[in-house]
């Protein structure tokens, strides 16, 4: 019986898809083949030497060790696009709730006093003191375009809206995805001064740490309006703070709040609700479920972060699959060993990403655990396993 680990609360929908008569889930297990986590930080955690897979239920990695994971041959798996959605529908609200004004609106609204008669002057004055602009016409610049980002700029066409998108790494996938009114644009330099929003939907790499700084703020529009519900720490908060002091921006809708944010004029908070909804916290859980139960079970590997994409049809009953360095000659000391115990491999695939490479062989008889065990003794095996 396989034993998965989990750190949070999953929803059901998920874990039923692994049956209980082959899967013990719990969150108090000793040894488990695999942990299931949402945002459970995984960084100091004494990770068991039984793993063999780690499963995000969402989309961004950034609470898992990534590099410790692959040191060790763990293959790390999330959800992406599950949740994409949830989370294009918060950044169409954010932009309202921005060019509305609907947040300072809202808390007018609930403190005024006195009678009816009153309060309805009161409002007259409100609508005046509040009076936003509209969507159609306005160009959103979208900087990443993966399964959110290019929801995100489908949905700002459809509203009537220009829209720019920048993303170097844009796959085939999204870009078929892709409404053809999007504009490319070559850089987010590029992007700042023809646009009246801003959307990010990007991880947090080196690369895109304070992509939104003060340089690129003085090049947007007057009135401009931030809105990051990707990650913490790819927006300059305090470059962000000064443009919304020196009335440059019109608001920062962001996902992350902070005691730096907390209660700043143009600042609209919300507790990371990007993806707080039922149904994508049901579609995350149930695509990372399937995806490590058919790792477990045959070793395929779908929406890895770590590992390369590979899948094999069964040509045999007997699998091993083996995770090792990427280095010259490892599938041949691999065949080796099988050859040597008169096992002959009857349909492999092997692939590589970055530093680390891994394979499916499909062999003619049973490979014991005695054979495992001497595969795993070639030096730059992380993992082997039999299925």
């Amino acid at each position: 019986m396989k034993k998965i680990l989990t750190l949070n609360n999953i929803s059901a929908q998920g874990l039923e898809r692994l049956p209980r008569d082959e899967y013990e889930v719990s969150s108090e297990i000793s040894q488990p083949d695999a942990i299931l986590l949402r945002s459970y930080k995984m960084h100091d955690m004494e990770i068991p030497d039984s793993l063999v897979a780690v499963g995000r239920a969402g989309a961004g990695v950034n609470n898992i060790p990534l590099k410790k994971m692959s040191d060790r041959g763990v293959a790390v798996f999330n959800a992406p696009g599950a949740n994409a959605n949830a989370v294009k529908e918060l950044v169409i609200g954010g932009m309202l709730l921005a060019c509305r004004n609907l947040c300072y609106a809202w808390d007018y609204t609930n403190k005024l006093k006195g009678s009816d008669a009153e309060i309805s002057k009161d409002v007259e004055e409100g609508k005046k003191k509040y009076v936003g602009f509209e969507l159609p016409g306005r160009t959103l610049g979208v900087i990443g375009l993966g399964a959110i980002g290019v929801k995100v700029a489908n949905a700002a066409v459809s509203l009537g809206m220009n829209v720019i998108g920048f993303d170097p790494g844009i796959s085939v996938k999204s870009a078929w995805n892709l409404s053809a009114d999007v504009e490319p644009c070559n850089s987010v330099d590029e992007m700042m001064p023809k646009v009246d929003f801003i959307s990010l939907h990007v991880p947090l790499i080196e690369a895109t740490k304070n992509i939104i700084n003060a340089d690129r703020l003085a090049k947007m529009k007057p009135g401009s309006v931030i809105m990051n519900f990707a990650r913490d720490g790819i927006v300059d908060d305090e470059a962000v703070l000064t443009a919304l002091d020196e009335n440059r921006l019109h608001a920062y809708v962001t996902d992350f709040p902070s005691n730096l944010l907390k209660d700043r004029k143009g600042v609209i908070g919300l507790p990371h609700l990007g993806a707080s909804t039922h149904e994508a916290e049901e579609n995350c859980a149930v695509m990372v479920a399937e995806q490590l139960k058919d790792y477990l079970e045959n070793g395929n590997v779908t929406n890895s972060v770590n590992f390369p994409e590979v899948r094999l049809a069964r040509a045999t009953d007997y699998r091993i699959s083996v995770a090792n360095a990427n280095r010259p000659d490892m599938v041949g000391q691999i065949s080796h060993v099988l050859g040597e115990n008169n096992i002959n491999i009857q349909h492999m695939v092997n692939e590589s990403r970055d530093d680390l490479a891994y394979t499916l062989m499909d062999v003619d008889k049973t490979v014991s655990a005695e054979i495992i065990e001497a595969i795993k003794q070639i030096d730059g095996v992380l993992t082997a396993r039999a299925f």
